[in-house]
């Protein structure tokens, strides 16, 4: 069997042990999912305790609950004897990882643990080993044959912990009505945390910054402050200062190419009402879906009384690498 051949066959069994995962997840699954959602409004912890290739696998799991609002701690199985089940107390949820349910250094601790008052989730293969059996749920991680080809490496069982991990952290998200807002706390680096915690009227020109005429203005008198401002739309108001139109260089270039005196029209006649706009709360991932739904290059930003406090040039999300 070739590399490409040997790679296929890898991802057609941990395929396999997925979808065999989907069809067990039933009644212990949404109770695993209830008593750590439970354990968080308690603000209590998750703590994650594996040995081996199920330790590293816990690793993540417990870096994905902690990101998406569920507190996570890992506990190291082999130092838990010296003195870090000091981490245990009661009310928190321990999620154990095995997928033999007989590992050494997990059941040398499994005592202790359980003299606390806490939850124990078992994440295992062996529905009859001592950690399933002492277990408050059993989550069954069980496959009918690892990817290694001598069945030995752990390959589509630790898959299958990973993917049974995130699907508890989305649901508990879910059950927490976790929003972008709440994880835009915990990723503030970046290019997420910007395009999360950035608002419209963070990114925006202001309105002092950008050409801005009114409907009496002329066609001449846009491009010049188009030209002042650097920019290439002109925001069109009012008489009262509220929204009318938008001008863009593009439209220049249209009008132009009907008529050569288009210069001395009036803004009001030739301007494009009713353009696409957004509020100044609205986030800056939401602009991005803007621009890209109605294919734009400017978007005047409003405040209450549809009056326009500033304008988003596409230009501008790229300046702040936020596209």
């Amino acid at each position: 069997m070739n590399s490409l051949q040997r790679a296929r066959t890898v991802i057609d069994i941990e395929v396999e042990a997925l979808l065999d995962l989907k069809k067990r997840l039933r009644g212990e699954f949404r109770r695993a999912v209830g008593l750590i959602t439970e354990a968080v409004k308690r603000h209590h912890k998750i703590i994650i305790v594996g040995v081996g290739k199920s330790g590293h696998i816990g690793d993540k799991i417990a870096a994905t609950l902690t990101s998406t609002g569920a507190p996570a701690v890992v506990l190291n199985a082999l130092n838990a004897m010296h003195g870090d089940l000091g981490v245990v107390a009661a009310g928190d949820v321990v999620i154990a990882l095995s997928y033999s349910g007989e590992t050494e250094e997990l059941l040398r601790i499994l005592p202790s643990i359980k003299r606390e008052k806490v939850t124990l989730i078992a994440m295992c293969g062996n529905a009859k080993s001592t950690l399933a059996v002492n277990a408050d749920v059993q989550l069954d991680t069980a496959v009918r044959r690892e990817a290694c080809p001598l069945n030995l490496a752990p390959t589509s069982s630790t898959t299958v912990m990973l993917a049974l991990g995130d699907c508890l952290a989305m649901a508990v998200l879910d059950a927490q009505g976790f929003q972008k807002e709440d994880f835009a706390r915990y990723h503030p680096g970046g290019s997420l945390g910007r395009n999360l915690l950035l608002k419209a009227a963070d990114v925006m020109r202001p309105l002092t910054a950008v050409a801005a005429l009114t409907v009496s203005d002329t066609v001449a008198a846009a491009l010049a402050a188009m030209s002042a401002r650097r920019c290439g739309a002109t925001v069109v108001t009012d008489r009262r200062g509220r929204l009318a139109g938008i001008y863009t260089h593009g439209d220049f270039v249209r009008g132009y190419q009907r008529d050569k005196d288009t210069g001395s029209a009036k803004l009001g006649a030739v301007m494009t009402k009713r353009p696409v706009t957004v509020s100044a709360d609205r986030l800056a991932v939401e602009v991005l879906r803007i621009f890209e739904e109605h294919r734009i290059k400017d978007l005047i930003v409003l405040e209450r009384q549809n009056k326009p406090i500033g304008l988003i040039d596409v230009q501008d999300l790229t300046k702040l690498k936020l596209l």
